[in-house]
C-alpha cells in the first residue's frame, strides 16, 4: 500500500453498505469538512456546502418526496446541471429506497420522455419550464409524472397543476424521518445508454454495484480531504457519477462544479482543482489552443515546447522503469519554469494527476501532457460495468493502453478476442429488456463488451477494435451508425451514406448522391449537374446537412452531423467496399477515403 493511500480516509464498501450509506458515514466523519462548491447565479459568488449543511438540503428534499405518495421501487428522474441540488435529490431518493433516473440536459425532447416513460417515473427534477414544455410537446405521454419540479424560482402558468416551483415544494427546515434500510444488492439507479435498436437501454445498477466500483477506483489515484475537483462532465454519464461523485464521497474529498463547458477555462483558473476527470475532448482543446498559440507565434517557441515535451516524457519514462538516464534530463528545471508550468498554468496550476476515460485519448495528446509534467492517466470502461473496468495507475502508466483491471474486477478474452468482463461492478441487466440482456451477460456473470483487446503478461490490456460497429466520440458519447444511416437514406438524394466521427469531437457523413435525384435537384437549384464537380461547395454542403438534418430528428440531441463530404464514386462489391452479402466494409471505405474524411475535420464547425 502506498504512503499516500495510507494517509487518506476512504470509507470501506462494507462499512457503507449502500450509497446513501456512503454519504452519512462521511458526515459523519467530516460533518464540517467542505463537501461542494458552486456558483451562486443571485450574488454572482461561489459558495461552499460542508457534509452536515448538504445533509440538512438532503432531508428537506426527503419529506418534500415523501408527500407524494411513492413506494420503495418507484422511479424519480433527474434532468439537472451538475449542482448540489442534484446530489440532495439523488440522496434523498436513495434514502427512501427509490430509483434514481438520469437524463442529459442536451438531450433531444423525444429522447428524454421515452427514457421517462420507458422507467415509468414518477417523480422529475428540472432546471426549468421550458424543459417541461418540451417533453410535454413530445408526443409521448408522460402520465405516468405525478410531479415535475422546477429549480427556477417560479414556473409560470402550465396549466398543468403536477409543475412545481422548488422553492414552492420544498419544506423550509429539515425534519427528521424514519430512516430507511436498503439491501446494497438492490436497485439503485437506472442509467440509459445507447443501444444498437437505436432506442436507449436502461443499465440497472444497484448499490453494490457502484460501491465496489467506486472503491476500487481509489487504487487508481488515491483521494483525500485536500483534494479538491472540478465537475463538468455530466452527472448523467457513468464515468462522472462514478469517478467525479461517489469516488470524491468515498475519499473525502471536495467537488466544485463548473457552471459550464463554456466558462470551464475560467473556471479552472478559480477552483484550481488537483485532480481532473474527463472525457478526452476537454484535453483535446487545451492541446489544440496550446498548437494554435505555438503555430502563431516564434519558431523558438515551438522549438522549445517540442524539447519541453520530449525530456518531460523522457524522465516520464524512466521513473516508469523503461527508460534510462539522459544528460538532456538536466534541462528539465529551466524548461519546466519557461514552458512546463506556463502551460499547467491555463489548468489552475495545481493538478497532480487527470483522469481520462469514456472514449480514446490519441497517443500523441497522452505524450504531450505527460512530458509537460502532468501524470495522464487513461482508463476503460462501459456504463454497464458500473463503469471502470481498468485504468493505469501514477505508478504503472503505460500510454496507448487502458491499463489493469482495478481492485474486485477480473477480465478475459472471448471469442475473436472480445474482452469480457465480470465482477461485482457488473450490471444486473437491462431494463424491461431481458434479450438484450441475454446477449451481452452470460449465466456465470461475464459482460460481453463488443470490444476487441489484447491483454499482455502483465495484464495490461489494449483496445484493438470493436465487434460491434459503434463510434466513440471523443465527448465519450456512443452512436450505432447503422441506425443514423439507414435514416439518413431514407431520403432519395442519398445513394449510400457512412457515419464517421470514431475518436473525434463531432459527427461527419462520407455520402454517395443518387445521380438522378440530384439532376433533378440541381435543375432547380441552378446548380451543375455533375455533383463530382461541387464535392467541397460550402452551399452544396449546407444543403446536404440540412437533408440530414431532418432525417435524424429523432436521434439523442448529441448525434448531430456537422459535416458531409461526398465520395467520387458508389461502393461497390466489385471495387472492394461492400462484401458479396452488401454489408459495408468500413475500414476499407476510411482507407480509401481518407483524404475526403480528413477534410470533414479540417474546420470545425461553428
Amino acid at each position: 500500500m502506498s504512503r499516500q493511500r495510507e494517509q487518506t480516509d476512504i470509507i470501506p464498501v462494507e462499512t457503507a453498505g449502500t450509497l446513501d450509506g456512503l454519504f452519512r458515514e462521511r458526515m459523519r466523519r467530516s460533518p464540517d469538512g467542505v463537501a461542494y462548491r458552486d456558483y451562486e447565479r443571485s450574488s454572482g459568488r461561489w459558495r461552499d456546502l460542508t457534509w452536515k449543511q448538504t445533509d440538512e438540503g438532503i432531508s428537506r428534499w426527503q419529506a418534500a418526496l415523501s408527500r407524494e405518495g411513492l413506494a420503495r421501487g418507484d422511479r424519480v428522474a433527474v434532468m439537472l446541471r451538475n449542482c448540489p441540488e442534484w446530489v440532495m435529490f439523488e440522496h434523498a431518493a436513495l434514502r427512501m429506497g427509490l430509483v434514481v433516473v438520469p437524463l442529459y440536459t442536451a438531450d433531444r425532447p423525444e429522447n428524454a420522455a421515452y427514457v421517462l416513460s420507458d422507467a415509468g417515473a414518477r417523480v422529475l427534477l428540472l432546471e426549468e419550464l421550458a424543459q417541461w414544455r418540451a417533453l410535454a410537446g413530445s408526443g409521448i405521454p408522460l402520465d405516468g409524472l405525478v410531479r415535475v419540479v422546477t429549480i427556477q424560482s417560479s414556473p409560470g402558468e402550465t396549466g398543468d397543476d403536477r409543475v412545481r416551483a422548488m422553492h414552492a415544494w420544498l419544506p423550509e427546515r429539515a425534519v427528521e424521518l424514519p430512516q430507511v434500510d436498503n439491501d446494497p444488492h438492490q436497485l439503485a439507479t437506472i442509467i440509459y445508454t445507447s443501444g444498437t435498436s437505436g432506442r436507449p437501454k436502461g443499465v440497472m445498477l444497484s448499490h453494490h454495484n457502484i460501491l465496489t466500483n467506486a472503491f476500487g477506483c481509489t487504487w487508481v489515484a488515491p483521494l483525500s480531504r485536500q483534494d479538491l475537483l472540478l465537475s463538468f462532465l455530466p452527472l448523467s454519464h457513468a464515468f462522472e457519477r462514478t469517478a467525479g461523485y461517489y469516488v470524491p464521497m468515498m475519499c473525502g474529498a471536495t467537488v466544485a462544479y463548473a457552471r459550464s463547458i463554456q466558462q470551464l477555462a475560467e473556471d479552472l483558473l478559480t477552483v484550481r482543482p488537483t485532480i481532473l476527470v474527463s472525457v478526452p475532448r476537454i484535453y483535446e482543446r487545451v492541446y489544440a489552443g496550446v498548437r494554435d498559440n505555438l503555430a502563431s507565434g516564434p519558431g523558438i517557441g515551438r522549438l522549445l515546447f517540442e524539447l519541453t515535451v520530449e525530456i518531460g516524457f523522457g524522465r516520464f519514462e524512466r521513473r516508469q522503469g523503461r527508460g534510462g538516464w539522459r544528460p538532456a534530463h538536466l534541462l528539465w528545471p529551466l524548461l519546466e519554469a519557461l514552458v512546463a508550468r506556463k502551460v499547467m498554468a491555463r489548468l489552475g496550476g495545481r493538478l497532480r494527476g487527470a483522469m481520462s476515460g469514456g472514449a480514446a485519448l490519441s497517443a500523441e495528446i497522452s505524450r504531450v501532457f505527460i512530458g509537460l509534467g502532468l501524470p495522464l492517466l487513461q482508463g476503460y470502461g462501459m456504463t454497464e460495468s458500473s463503469p471502470v473496468v481498468s485504468s493505469n495507475t501514477f505508478d504503472d502508466n503505460v500510454p496507448g493502453t487502458v491499463g489493469r483491471p482495478i481492485p474486485g474486477v477480473e477480465v478475459r478474452l472471448g471469442e475473436h478476442d472480445a474482452l469480457l468482463i465480470r465482477g461485482p461492478n457488473v450490471m444486473l441487466g437491462y431494463w424491461n429488456n431481458p434479450e438484450a440482456t441475454r446477449a451481452v451477460l452470460a449465466p456465470d456473470g461475464w459482460l460481453n463488451s463488443g470490444d476487441i483487446a489484447r491483454i499482455d503478461a502483465r495484464g495490461t490490456i489494449t483496445i484493438t477494435g470493436r465487434l460491434k460497429e459503434i463510434i466513440v466520440m471523443s465527448t465519450g458519447e456512443k452512436i450505432p451508425p447503422a441506425d443514423m444511416e439507414a435514416a439518413i437514406l431514407r431520403d432519395p438524394l442519398f445513394e449510400q451514406a457512412m457515419l464517421v466521427g470514431e475518436g473525434r469531437s463531432y459527427l461527419g457523413v462520407l455520402a454517395v448522391l443518387d445521380s438522378a435525384q440530384w439532376e433533378e435537384a440541381a435543375k432547380q437549384r441552378g446548380l451543375d449537374a455533375d455533383w463530382r464537380r461541387l464535392a467541397h461547395d460550402r452551399n452544396l454542403e449546407e444543403m446536404l446537412l440540412q437533408r440530414i438534418a431532418r432525417q435524424i430528428s429523432g436521434f439523442p440531441g448529441y448525434a448531430k452531423v456537422y459535416r458531409v463530404a461526398l465520395s467520387p464514386e458508389p461502393w461497390t462489391i466489385d471495387n472492394g467496399l461492400l462484401t458479396p452479402t452488401l454489408k459495408l466494409r468500413r475500414n476499407r471505405v476510411l482507407e480509401r477515403y481518407q483524404a475526403e474524411v480528413d477534410w470533414l475535420y479540417q474546420k470545425v464547425p461553428a
